[in-house]
């Protein structure tokens, strides 16, 4: 008679949970990240381990740009699921993130931890496209001293290529870019808006005609052919 009466006071509870998971999610879906979060962390009290509760609880600290709360939802996610890539990458991204903001000797001491965190996302899926794009950032960023090397920034690229030809040739340009070799960064964004034909691939070859080319004449007929 106990058992059964639990069993009946037990479904409105889980009841409750699930209508205001859906209602966090709507929330969150419509980004209204600080209601929904007021519904997500009701749920945490009495669902401390809740994946889903907390990658959402993650992702919204992060859209508040709150770098260091985010990292800690998706530390306790790596944890929680230690074969999901995409936790590591979260984490990894909020440690990113978070450098940004610090001062450059801080900024250093973080960097081990993102590359692990990358590193590992990549190990769990050797697909990973963000994850080699972290990767090149802090390799071009990172001053040589401190581990920055256009070698390693280039050997993820080329992983990348293998089985994204479009990032392989927008991570090559965005390597040349970055070192001012303008004239081959043109030509790996051509050859990128070539293959994916995309507002992604022509924004990055736009911006570079307007902004580091300077050529009104190539942005105009990259603009044409685009809107075509």
């Amino acid at each position: 008679m106990k058992k059964l009466l639990f069993f009946f006071l037990l479904i409105p509870i889980l009841g409750w949970s699930q209508s205001n998971f859906e209602k966090g999610e709507k929330l969150f879906q419509s980004k209204k990240y600080a209601e929904a979060q007021v519904i997500f962390e009701a749920i945490l009290k009495t669902k401390a381990l809740d994946i889903k509760t907390l990658d959402y609880l993650g992702e919204i600290e992060a859209h508040q740009k709150s770098w260091v709360k985010g990292a800690e939802y998706f530390k306790k996610l790596k944890e929680l699921k230690p074969t999901e890539a995409d936790y590591f990458f979260k984490y990894g991204g909020c440690l990113a993130m978070r450098a940004v903001e610090v001062n450059k000797i801080k900024a250093f001491t973080m960097v081990p931890g993102m590359e692990e965190a990358f590193e590992k996302a990549i190990a769990l899926n050797p697909k990973h496209v963000q994850a080699r794009w972290a990767l090149i950032e802090i390799y071009l960023q990172l001053p040589g001293i401190l581990g920055g090397s256009e070698s390693k920034a280039i050997s993820y690229s080329n992983e990348l290529a293998q089985f994204s030809p479009v990032d392989g040739y927008l991570s090559k340009g965005r390597i040349d870019e970055y070192f001012k070799r303008y004239a081959s960064a043109e030509k790996n964004y051509i050859k990128a808006n070539e293959i994916g034909k995309s507002k992604v691939t022509f924004q990055k070859l736009y911006n570079l005609y307007l902004n580091k080319l300077k050529d009104p004449k190539k942005v105009q007929e990259l603009k044409r052919k685009f809107e075509a």
